[in-house]
């Protein structure tokens, strides 16, 4: 399966153009997140806002490797792409996962939960 498809990619690359721009006027944007990324063998999770225009193949989003502390970050599509489980399972595109709050809603949950909760 393809880590992310061309539609998603397209949406994350023009939120990832909005940002630029509301950050070049001072602002910053708070995204529902487009994609969820998971490992189905080893806990970690991705929920990805944008793609930076200027590097696209690096994402921006809420990240936990399954260690209970989530952070907000930049990361590579390329090591998310070849990083295995446990079990040397592959990491996974959440086919249903739909957004029903912003990033930083997912990101006030995870503290207080130890986790993502998407």
């Amino acid at each position: 399966m393809k880590l992310i498809s061309q539609k998603d990619y397209k949406k994350l690359l023009a939120n990832g153009k909005r940002q630029r721009q509301a950050q070049e006027q001072g602002k910053g944007l708070d995204f529902k997140p487009v994609v969820r990324l998971f490992t189905p063998d080893a806990q970690a999770t991705w929920l990805l806002t944008e793609i930076d225009p200027e590097a696209p193949l690096i994402a921006f989003g809420l990240c936990d490797l399954g260690m209970g502390y989530s952070e907000l970050g930049y990361v590579s599509l390329e090591e998310i792409s070849s990083m295995r489980g446990r079990l040397g399972l592959p990491v996974e595109r959440d086919l249903y996962f739909v957004a029903d709050k912003t990033l930083g809603a997912y990101r006030r949950e995870a503290e207080k939960k130890g986790r993502i909760i998407a």
